[in-house]
């Protein structure tokens, strides 16, 4: 797979923010100095702090990347008016700020997949059907037109459960839905890469005839690790392949960092706890 020159410093990637910026205000203290950070998305919502979240990632400039979360997407929406804030939302201190077209533009153009120092970092998953290379491509399409001039009316037609599955034959917004859908949303899909949104429980409680989406026999991305968020149920996963670095901090569970070293005996781990934000049960 195409990879950016191999850094002198491994980044760290870091799981899942939503808003929790004290947390990761402490994570950092026990990351090297300087070390890049590397984010897998979803830094608003959920959590009491998604204005100050996004302004200390955009501060860190060139030291951090993040891909694009679904909650990050949907944040652009609500700002754009195309789509209703959700009853569980809590982006109105990013909506009212005063640097709110400063935060968005820059939310706007981040990634949706990241190749570094070997590893792929999408925020949820990758479809049994694309190598690495491919899903760079596909991120790439739906970039353009995210951070082109026509990125309301894009917004307005991208959200949908229908468009759950991939064949090489889609155009236009049904290619770059499913795009969207399989790179900020995947946990369980079939043999064949059709999706199921419904479920969120953990690894072990998928519907018939799905499996977590890296389980895939045959899956076309296997030979490039792949770090990735989004499913707090699921936890910390580290394997050869896969790094998972969800572990629920809005929830009260942890915060995660990474090393992202391509030998995996030293991809050591740093973790912090967290308040409880949210009850997973409300």
């Amino acid at each position: 797979m195409p990879t950016s020159q191999a850094l002198s410093a491994p980044p760290y990637a870091i799981g899942d923010l939503q808003g929790c910026a004290p947390s990761l205000e402490q994570l950092v203290t026990k990351i090297p100095a300087g070390a890049p950070l590397r984010f897998v998305g979803d830094l608003v919502n959920r959590g009491p702090a998604s204005l100050a979240t996004l302004r200390m990632v955009r501060a860190m400039g060139l030291r951090a990347q993040s891909v694009l979360g679904n909650h990050d997407i949907h944040l652009l929406a609500v700002a754009a008016g195309v789509r209703n804030p959700a009853p569980s939302d809590t982006l109105d201190d990013v909506l009212s700020a005063p640097d709110r077209e400063a935060l968005l533009d820059w939310l706007r153009h981040r990634p949706l997949a990241l190749a570094e120092n070997g590893f792929l970092l999408v925020h949820a998953g990758v479809l049994p059907q694309w190598t690495a290379e491919q899903t760079l491509e596909l991120a790439r399409e739906v970039e353009q037109e995210l951070q082109g001039p026509d990125w309301v009316s894009f917004l307005r037609h991208i959200f949908g459960n229908a468009a759950d599955r991939w064949h090489d034959g889609l155009r236009g917004i049904d290619r770059h839905r499913v795009v969207i859908n399989a790179l900020t949303r995947l946990r369980f899909c079939t043999v064949d890469g059709v999706m199921d949104f419904k479920t969120k429980e953990g690894a072990g409680r998928a519907p018939d005839g799905f499996m977590p989406w890296f389980d895939v026999p045959g899956r076309r991305s296997a030979d490039t690790p792949v770090v990735c968020g989004h499913w707090s149920t699921l936890g910390l996963v580290m394997r050869p392949d896969l790094m998972a670095l969800d572990t629920g901090c809005v929830w009260g569970g942890r915060l995660t960092a990474a090393r992202m070293a391509p030998a995996p005996e030293e991809r050591n781990v740093i973790q912090i706890e967290c308040p409880q934000y949210r009850d997973p049960l409300a």
